[in-house]
């Protein structure tokens, strides 16, 4: 079974970009959040009556955060006997668990290796904003109360590699 690897951290922090390097560099299959899960998202929410655009509210984390992520594993797992995988996304409760990469190791049957990507609050709310997608709009409306949910970028509680987002052309395998 080939490696997975995680590529994790803020919003705007860096993650797609180092991710796609990673990818290419690795011959990886890149599987990306937003990718992956973008069109139903939006499709479901509208249908329920919901914002299209909401990313961050209760009601989107309690119906659609896990299984998006159980899709990206799902996902990921077909592609290892193969190739190794890039897998992309937020995990912001997962890093505060010091047994996550074992318990993902588990769960996809073979190696995880988890790369953090961070840069600073500031950095990440330009780049929010210089993206121009609707899912970020409500973070930069509440950026105060936002920053508190993601934090200061606090890096994993267990082994990881640490990117500097800020700079996302340094590859670490």
């Amino acid at each position: 079974m080939h490696t997975t690897y995680i590529v994790c951290g803020s919003p705007g922090a860096g993650k797609t970009t180092y991710a796609k390097q990673l990818a290419s560099v690795r011959g990886a299959a890149l599987l990306d959040i937003d990718t992956v899960s973008e069109r139903l998202v939006r499709i479901a929410l509208r249908e329920a009556g919901y914002d299209p655009d909401d990313r961050d509210s209760e009601t989107f984390k309690r119906a659609f955060r896990e299984p998006i992520y159980e899709t990206l594993f799902d996902i990921a797992r077909e592609n290892t006997p193969f190739q190794e995988a890039v897998v992309v996304g937020p995990f912001t409760k997962e890093l505060r668990d010091p047994d996550w990469p074992a318990k993902l190791s588990q769960t996809l049957g073979g190696p995880v290796k988890v790369h953090y990507v961070h840069c600073p609050a500031e950095t990440r709310k330009q780049r929010l904003a210089e993206r121009g997608e609707a899912r970020d709009l409500a973070k930069l409306r509440n950026w105060e109360e936002y920053i508190q949910y993601y934090g200061e970028d606090s890096p994993p509680v267990f082994e990881h590699v640490l990117i500097d987002g800020a700079s996302a052309a340094c590859i670490n395998m």
